[in-house]
């Protein structure tokens, strides 16, 4: 059961999925609304721009069948004649052609914006697979298809039916009126009737809108397993980032051990911390820590020091604070200055002792270090917390 569970598409597409669809042309359409859009446009403008096209076609027409002498007598004067009223009668329906080429460029991208993908317009050869086309045609979009087909036909037949009926008398009426008023009649007869049709549609449109919007999501809906999938592919495998973060630890760790030869001394708990102090009079305005571990990795880091004769010091306060406060790399902090300090004052005697021999100088026992540094300070007055908030009823 869970498995099929998983394959269900019950989950909404993710923005990789949705900018993927967009890619290759996918996204949300709605012709009823592109239709709608680019009829009423072409009526608003018809309303506004009727007079004067009227005017262009009448002055067309008049000219078209006047004719002079040399128009009879002239084919190629008739021809230019011809040419200039077709010219001028383009030129005059030339905004309201431009008006509905915008629209109808624009229209489509009202739902689910612009844009351009090359890959819809390569030949797809299973488009001509015929049971896929088969398929397509007994499919449920083709179903919601034939539904809004059938509406529309109801749908404009009822309005131009009422449209018809409420003009029944003047439209009679117009075999008696004289012919410019009539024509005028007319125009205005088709107009209403036209806009009244496009204005019902609409209706039609407010429906499809939200249903491609549906039909979209839901078409891009992905299965539980999908999810998971595109989730590794973008944040990567678990199992790898551990196996490259194990892989960066290890590097880090190897070059931490090839640089506790190169310190000056480890301080050590003595078991259970150790930490590699590292100082240069030049280029170093303070010592800094080059290596630093607890109870496995400490032991590794002591037995490195002695094979490299690194002077090891069990301070155990000090090497506490330093593994504690301190960052591989960086300097110590200000407050273990006069500490650390004490150390390297002895490891550099030291090192004049091995050289020129003298008397052997006095390991130091009792270094200062703030208890506010040292964890185990910390300690009691954590534990004295617990115990009132215990006995308050609190749970720490």
């Amino acid at each position: 059961m869970a498995e099929d569970s998983d394959l269900e598409k019950t989950e909404q597409a993710s923005s990789k999925r949705l900018e993927s669809a967009r890619e290759e042309g996918d996204v949300p359409r709605s012709r009823e609304l592109a239709t709608v859009t680019v009829l009423f446009t072409a009526g608003m403008v018809l309303l506004m721009m009727g007079g004067h096209l009227n005017q262009a076609l009448k002055t067309s027409m008049i000219g078209g069948l006047t004719f002079d002498r040399a128009v009879a007598y002239d084919p190629i004067v008739l021809l230019v004649k011809i040419a200039d009223g077709l010219s001028e009668l383009l030129l005059a329906f030339a905004p309201f052609a431009l008006i509905l080429l915008f629209v109808a460029i624009a229209a489509p991208v009202l739902v689910g914006g612009w844009v351009f993908s090359g890959k819809t317009i390569v030949p797809q050869f299973s488009r001509l697979n015929p049971m896929r086309g088969l398929g397509n045609l007994f499919s449920s979009t083709s179903a919601v298809e034939l539904v809004k087909s059938i509406a529309k036909t109801i749908l404009v037949a009822t309005v131009a039916y009422i449209v018809v009926s409420n003009d029944l008398e003047p439209i009679l009426q117009l075999s008696l009126l004289p012919l410019k008023s009539s024509i005028s009649q007319v125009n205005s007869l088709m107009l209403t009737g036209f806009l009244s049709i496009v204005s019902a549609l609409v209706f039609i449109a407010a429906i499809d809108v939200p249903y491609q919007l549906y039909h979209y999501a839901n078409k891009l809906k992905m299965t539980k397993e999908e999810v998971r999938q595109e989730s590794k592919e973008s944040e990567g495998n678990p199992e790898i980032k551990a196996r490259i973060r194990q892989q960066q630890r290890e590097m880090a760790r190897r070059r931490m051990m090839s640089e506790i030869p190169k310190a000056d001394v480890v301080i050590t708990n003595p078991t259970h911390y150790a930490v590699a102090i590292k100082y240069q009079d030049e280029g170093m305005s303070a010592p800094i820590v080059v290596a630093k571990g607890a109870d496995v990795l400490a032991l590794k880091i002591r037995e490195i020091a002695t094979d490299s004769k690194v002077l090891i010091i069990e301070a155990p306060k000090l090497a506490r604070a330093l593994y504690t406060h301190t960052v591989l790399g960086d300097e110590i902090p200000a407050a273990l200055y006069s500490a650390v300090a004490e150390v390297l004052a002895y490891v550099f005697q030291m090192r004049l002792f091995k050289k020129e021999g003298g008397n052997r100088p006095e390991e130091p026992k009792a270094i200062p270090v703030p208890d506010a540094l040292d964890p185990h300070s910390l300690l009691p007055a954590i534990s004295t917390v617990n115990n009132e908030l215990s006995e308050l009823g609190v749970n720490a």
